[in-house]
């Protein structure tokens, strides 16, 4: 209805996903829901299979969520139904474990060949990975990987630690990861940094809810935006913090039979379609009157702050900025922001540690 497309989430590509033929970025976590053997590592048959799929337009790696990085998480036997089974390939009725790390991987070199991995099995779709920034050496050390094999992700997509869901534990969704801002600005600069920016996409998610939202994001140096609250919200979503419970009020996060009626379909599906609809028309009015007639136009100098002063001023003036290929000119290391004079020399393509 909304011609839109969707990221499936970590739990793989549902029946429901392909029943209107809709446009598919696959997302594959920890846990290799759709694309796992039986005790839950990943199965390169599967996931040529999954991934041939016409609808499958692009394959996103799930390295960490905003609410909680580096977390995991657990969908609750009870929650495991005939359905939500045969989606993930997992056993009907038990814990479904999403482990806090990957087994296929567990070094920045070891992502990056198993991006080429992913590329060469889904006959060479574009196949990039999602993230929040958390310490900066570990992001920094994944960039290095790209340098060194002289491979690149086609896309990057840059959660924000603002992301949200009831399940995730308090102590993470409010002091753990990079808030949207400053993460996308830093894996902006990083490419940039290392003469790549125009080779690689950057999506960005974290509490992007309106037209302006997007407006900003752009300017800070994403290509596009992802949304997950502002279409919960479409649904029904009041944000009681039950998603873990099966007690959510709307229906929304539920099985409980007699909640999920409060979920009407037909009418949340217009919703849905109204507010994409609506806050696409809302960006493009925003570019409109700032004189521009595509977003990709939209840069730091049309967004005004307010400074500590109380000054306003346009982001341009305050925005960390580094030149074409300076990261990889040892020489001018020093000169450079923060993180990058501190925290470049300390990682390594070999490990996510500080070296």
């Amino acid at each position: 209805m909304g011609n839109f497309a969707h990221d499936t989430g970590e739990g793989s590509i549902s029946a429901y996903h392909r029943e209107h033929g809709g446009d598919l970025i696959w997302e594959i976590g920890s846990g290799y829901f759709g694309c796992r053997t039986a005790d839950g590592f990943f199965d390169a048959e599967k996931f040529s299979a999954q991934a041939a799929s016409p609808q499958v337009k692009m394959i996103e790696i799930k390295l960490s969520q905003g609410a909680k990085p580096g977390h995991g998480g657990v969908l609750p036997g009870a929650k495991v139904t005939p359905e939500i089974a045969q989606t993930r390939g997992v056993p009907e009725g038990e814990d479904c474990v999403s482990p806090a790390a990957h087994s296929a991987f567990s070094t920045p070199a070891g992502l990056v060949e198993f991006i080429v991995r992913l590329r060469a099995l889904s006959g060479g779709k574009p196949v990039g990975f999602k993230l929040c920034i958390g310490h900066p050496w570990e992001w920094f050390a994944i960039a290095k990987a790209m340098v060194a094999a002289d491979t690149y992700p086609d896309f990057i997509v840059v959660d924000g630690s603002e992301g949200g869901t009831g399940a995730a534990p308090v102590e993470f969704s409010d002091h753990v990861g990079m808030p949207l801002r400053e993460g996308l600005r830093l894996v902006h600069n990083t490419m940039v940094g290392i003469g790549k920016r125009d080779q690689i996409s950057i999506g960005a998610s974290g509490k992007i809810v309106s037209g302006f939202d997007i407006a900003r994001a752009i300017a800070l140096g994403a290509n596009w935006c992802n949304s997950a609250r502002g279409f919960m919200f479409a649904l029904g979503c009041i944000q009681s913090r039950s998603c873990h419970t099966d007690h959510c009020p709307t229906g929304v996060a539920t099985q409980d039979p007699i909640r999920q009626r409060a979920l009407v379909v037909p009418d949340k599906a217009v919703r849905v379609r109204n507010f994409h609809h609506e806050t696409v028309e809302a960006l493009s009015e925003l570019v409109g009157a700032a004189g521009m007639t595509h977003p990709r136009e939209i840069k730091p100098d049309h967004i005004m702050v307010r400074t500590a002063e109380g000054v306003a001023v346009p982001l341009a003036t305050i925005l960390p900025t580094l030149a074409a290929g300076v990261l990889l000119q040892p020489e001018k290391l020093a000169e450079l922001p923060e993180p990058f004079c501190s925290y470049w020399n300390k990682s390594s393509a070999l490990s996510f540690a500080l070296q």
